[in-house]
């Protein structure tokens, strides 16, 4: 069975730093693609990143460029997004998925391309 465990949310102030982890279990986590999702309250849920399965491409999402980085760990079966100089605007429920990619250098950036979801962990960032 797949399962994909976020972590390493909170409450920061804005300009802190945070850094999820999602740890997958139950797949071959070099033959999927990955990416993190956010959700605030009344809004649909957005891509923020993607990475490719062998790491060699990233996608960022115009607002987090520059101030977030995704990395992944395939001996940990671990992707990692590193948020710093956080906005209150980045307050959500961040998601990690996971896509079985064809190609190693393909990233992905609709939801509907990923098999599998994360629970979640809520990011607040006060003001």
């Amino acid at each position: 069975q797949v399962h994909l465990a976020e972590s390493g949310g909170g409450l920061v102030q804005a300009g802190d730093s945070l850094r999820l982890s999602c740890a997958a279990s139950g797949l071959t986590f070099s033959f999927y693609a990955m990416g993190w999702f956010r959700q605030a309250p009344g809004k649909e849920r957005e891509i923020v990143v993607a990475i490719s399965r062998n790491g060699g491409n990233t996608f960022y999402e115009g607002s987090v460029q520059g101030r977030f980085t995704i990395s992944r760990d395939n001996a940990k079966n671990t992707v990692y997004l590193q948020m710093n100089s956080l906005k209150p605007e980045d307050a959500a429920v961040y998601s990690c998925a996971a896509n079985l990619g064809y190609s190693a250098n393909d990233y992905y950036t609709r939801a509907r391309d990923y098999d599998y979801w994360g629970q979640g962990t809520q990011v607040t960032v006060s003001s």
